[in-house]
């Protein structure tokens, strides 16, 4: 008998997708109560999907990187010295920051296209610290939910992925309008 079921995967990720669906709720009204900004600094329609892809896609990589060494037992002991759990924070972290400084370029050329006068230093600032903060967020989380789903027997795939994936939006949307907010761009 297989441990792979229909019925266990449904029992199991069930309620994760439950509680991500009202998570991704909880973003779409942040994007709504900044409607004056968006309208204001239209580009941000652009940089906010690609930029929280960014901190739930780099964190969803991390996390399987780490529920994997945590299954082969790599990761299990002393996570703080651990270089398999040390190794894999900084390249996620080097390819979220490479991806945003390569994603700020894009989004300027676009502007520079559709809209006239967009600066390159407002579009790089606010991407880049946006981007900043939300993968301290979002590794932080992605290390407390692959080591408790590891500690619990929970399947990585239906615990650690769909909860950094949906705190990626929830913190990057955050992280956009903090920095926004923060430089007084708007």
């Amino acid at each position: 008998m297989s441990y792979y079921t229909i019925g266990s995967i449904v029992k199991s990720s069930a309620p994760i997708l439950f509680l991500t669906s009202f998570i991704g709720l909880f973003a779409g009204q942040i994007m709504n109560s900044h409607l004056d900004s968006l309208i204001s600094f239209p580009i941000l329609l652009l940089l906010i999907p690609a930029l929280i892809k960014i901190g739930g896609d780099t964190g969803s990589m991390l996390g399987a990187r780490l529920a994997s060494a945590f299954h082969m037992g790599l990761g299990t002991t002393r996570i703080h010295k651990n270089p398999v759990v040390r190794n894999s924070l900084i390249a996620a972290f080097i390819v979220g920051i490479v991806a945003s400084c390569f994603l700020s370029v894009v989004v300027w050329i676009v502007g520079m296209i559709v809209y006239d006068g967009i600066e390159f230093t407002t579009l790089f600032t606010i991407s880049v610290l946006a981007c900043l903060v939300e993968l301290v967020i979002v590794y932080a989380v992605t290390l407390v939910v692959a080591v408790a789903s590891h500690k619990f027997g929970l399947d990585p795939d239906d615990t650690v992925i769909p909860i950094i994936a949906t705190i990626g939006d929830v913190v990057g949307i955050s992280a956009i309008f903090g920095v926004i907010a923060l430089l007084e761009f708007v």
